[in-house]
């Protein structure tokens, strides 16, 4: 259903693929512009030879049809500031345990930087990396907020946009495999993995980002949903 839905409303421009693991599961970690950014990584890493397996927030698994169909298809839900969180992780790191690619967005929302850059992320995909131990690949993507804003209303498939996607190296988390998984070890990791994903969009954009990345709380800012919306 989705491949269509791309080739239709879309051109692209891919690279890194080689940074792909061939074998084994992995976390396929990428920004979070647009929520059109589930169709843009499935395209990619589906055409890459990757079956992706998506982390998404619980809501989405609500809408009628599409919800089932998530569902029926693997895709996990997040059913975030509850107690049932937890489910999501153990179904990630099972989900990588047995070799799938699980797309986890480690900013947990859309960014909500000014202008698109990544901002701080949250602790989950680094939690999933260490605890099963194996590659989580950064991605960046850019593209997909002229199709859907971000945090902005309507659909502008006219004229075609193109979609730019890569991949790069795994994120070298080695050195903190034998520590605890807890507290500033999770940040480390966290931001390791958040400062490849922005070099990478650095390289698509063609220009630097901000030195400090954005902070939503350091801000004001609510975790989640829509912070434009809860401003009005």
């Amino acid at each position: 259903m989705v491949l269509p839905i791309v080739n239709v409303t879309t051109t692209h421009e891919w690279t890194g693929w080689e940074h792909l693991p061939k074998e084994g599961g992995f976390i396929a970690a990428p920004n979070h512009i647009s929520y059109f950014d589930p169709f843009t990584i499935s395209h990619y890493l589906y055409k890459s030879g990757c079956e992706p397996y998506f982390l998404g927030k619980e809501e989405v698994f609500r809408i009628p049809f599409f919800g089932r169909l998530l569902k029926a298809s693997g895709q996990v839900p997040v059913y975030r500031k509850t107690g049932r969180a937890v489910d999501a992780y153990r179904a990630a790191v099972g989900g990588v345990e047995a070799g799938k690619c699980v797309v986890v967005f480690p900013e947990g929302t859309l960014t909500r930087d000014p202008d698109l850059w990544p901002m701080v992320g949250k602790t989950g995909a680094a939690r999933v990396a260490l605890q099963t131990r194996r590659p989580i690949v950064p991605m960046a993507h850019w593209g997909g907020q002229e199709i859907i804003a971000t945090y902005g209303k309507g659909i502008h498939l006219v004229p075609r946009h193109r979609m730019e996607v890569t991949a790069g190296p795994a994120v070298d988390l080695t050195d903190l495999y034998d520590c605890p998984i807890e507290g500033a070890v999770l940040r480390e990791a966290t931001g390791r993995i958040m400062t490849a994903i922005t070099g990478l969009l650095e390289g698509i954009r063609h220009e630097s980002a901000p030195t400090v990345r954005h902070d939503p709380r350091r801000a004001g800012q609510p975790d989640i949903g829509n912070f434009k919306k809860e401003q009005t």
